[in-house]
């Protein structure tokens, strides 16, 4: 394909992409508004988030495997009908219970679109040159995660309220489905696949029973409870079970135990799950550090966000190109998760009294380093395994990126209520309020305190958020110490010869098809 073939192709994948990242970036302001209207709780305002990070993590690898049976462009197409119905269903969701089911149908949706652009990409560029492209996919990556906060503050504080916020993405994603058929031309190269929905239910169960269980420990049951034993000791089995079938049963596991074999895909692997801790687990909460810690609304809120995503979106793009023109990518990976680690420790310095110049310099740095980093990540995977894994490959990598970004949004929110909870108690108790029948778990309408007893609410979040910065830190350092002993092996600049490997049959085609030069 040519240069502006694939860019014509690219237009509706990227589009998709955008529509992917914008449901979970254009609420991210809404979440504080949503939850007092709903009457939720942090318990609530923590899974409206990873109720689509676990179906976006249990349908990733099953959208793989699909792409090796169907058309990949019907794929995409499924992908953003699933995720448009969800969108409707959360837009007049009258309970919090009701948005979280909306919000796990929008996750199958925005999985199968992560893991369908990664593979359509993959299957279209070369190595070497999906640099170039992964630095558009990191860009529009960006875009959304600036224009995502951005358009939802806006909307929040408009007449339309927090429901706009699950519209804004149905007009992107009707113009990518048609957009999508008329540019998308790949050949449908079908082999037999058995789907492994039993490993998939197993694993996403087990990951659900503990952190269900860390999100509600010393909320409704204590720590140390029966209850406790019951779901650590279940999730635990049901995992185990999981490894087991992945390994001994499954003729096409979700996660391929054989892949392991290949060191750079364990220690990426391993980075992924680290990097989703990190990332997800710590900036998702930002938006309720600016509203109630620093008492901003929704639109300035969004406004913040933009010091981290132009990071992001700069490094990604520049990063791409080197990559390209030089074929070489680790240095971009260790230096990225050095500026990663770096970012994030100094955001664990942060209060409710921090400058937020200051605050917009660590989610700079922050930024940068994820810029760099995460595309790069599958870049390195994509590079060392046959056309025949691509797929598999490219999903187990989000698919651990997802399952990390569940288990630190998950942990990190059962910390923050936590933390909050005894900061509270103890700042009530300090201006002469007996705050023990507070709620822990509450999330407060600041606007309806009074001044004394708002301010020891956003002194409480203000605190509570440095310390959750500070916890990522230790699992950002992990990925970097994955990252710096990945081997380093310069790009492919064909994908013929791995065609070669999957099917003899395509690769004669693909080579009648290119011209000579």
């Amino acid at each position: 394909m040519t240069h502006r073939q694939i860019l014509e192709a690219l237009s509706g994948l990227l589009l998709a992409m955008f529509v992917a990242m914008l449901s979970s970036t254009v609420v991210s302001n809404a979440l504080p508004r949503i939850v007092s209207d709903l009457h939720g709780s942090q318990t609530g305002y923590t899974w409206i988030v990873v109720a689509t990070m676990l179906a976006m993590t249990a349908s990733t690898p099953i959208w793989g495997k699909l792409a090796d049976l169907f058309s990949k462009k019907l794929l995409v197409q499924t992908a953003l009908v699933i995720y448009t119905a969800g969108s409707l269903v959360a837009a007049f969701a009258p309970s919090m219970e009701v948005l979280i089911g909306a919000r796990v149908v929008q996750g199958l949706g925005v999985g199968g679109l992560t893991a369908l652009v990664q593979v359509v990409i993959a299957t279209m560029v070369s190595p070497r040159e999906r640099g170039r492209y992964s630095g558009y996919l990191g860009a529009t990556f960006a875009l959304a995660t600036v224009g995502g906060p951005l358009i939802g503050g806006v909307v929040v504080d408009s007449a339309l309220g927090w429901r706009g916020c699950f519209f804004i993405g149905l007009p992107f994603a009707v113009i990518a489905f048609f957009l999508l058929q008329k540019t998308l031309h790949l050949p449908v190269v079908k082999r037999p696949v058995h789907i492994d929905y039993l490993g998939a239910t197993l694993i996403v169960a087990g990951i659900s029973t503990l952190l269900i269980w860390v999100s509600l420990a010393g909320n409704n049951f204590a720590w140390a409870s029966t209850t406790t034993a019951v779901m650590v000791v279940g999730g635990v089995l049901i995992l185990a079970v999981a490894v087991y079938v992945e390994a001994k049963v499954a003729i096409e596991p979700i996660i391929p135990v054989y892949l392991f074999k290949d060191r750079t895909i364990s220690l990426a692997t391993t980075a992924s799950v680290m990097i989703g801790v990190a990332m997800f687990g710590s900036t998702v909460y930002l938006s309720q550090y600016f509203q109630v810690a620093r008492g901003m609304s929704p639109t300035h809120a969004g406004l913040m966000s933009i010091a981290m995503v132009g990071g992001l979106s700069i490094s990604s793009v520049i990063s791409g190109r080197i990559i390209s023109d030089s074929g070489r990518w680790k240095r971009f990976l260790v230096g990225g998760m050095v500026l990663v680690v770096i970012g994030l420790a100094l955001l664990s310095t942060i209060d409710d009294t921090t400058s937020l110049v200051a605050v917009g310099g660590f989610m700079a740095i922050l930024g940068i380093g994820l810029g760099a980093t995460m595309q790069n990540l599958v870049l390195s995977v994509q590079n060392n395994v046959k056309m025949s894994d691509m797929g598999s490959a490219s999903a187990v990598v989000a698919f651990f990126r997802s399952m990390g970004g569940s288990i630190g949004i998950s942990a990190l929110g059962a910390l923050l209520s936590a933390q909050v909870a005894d900061k509270v108690t103890s700042g009530l108790a300090a201006i002469g309020i007996d705050g023990s029948g507070t709620e822990s778990h509450s999330v407060p309408d600041l606007a309806t305190l009074p001044a004394p007893v708002r301010e020891v609410f956003e002194h409480a979040f203000g605190q509570a958020f440095g310390e959750i910065f500070l916890v990522a830190v230790p699992f950002a350092l992990v990925a970097l110490v994955c990252v710096l002993f990945i081997k380093e092996v310069p790009l492919r600049t064909s994908n013929i010869e791995e065609q070669a490997e999957a099917s003899p049959e395509v690769a004669a085609e693909l080579h009648h098809a290119v011209p000579s030069k």
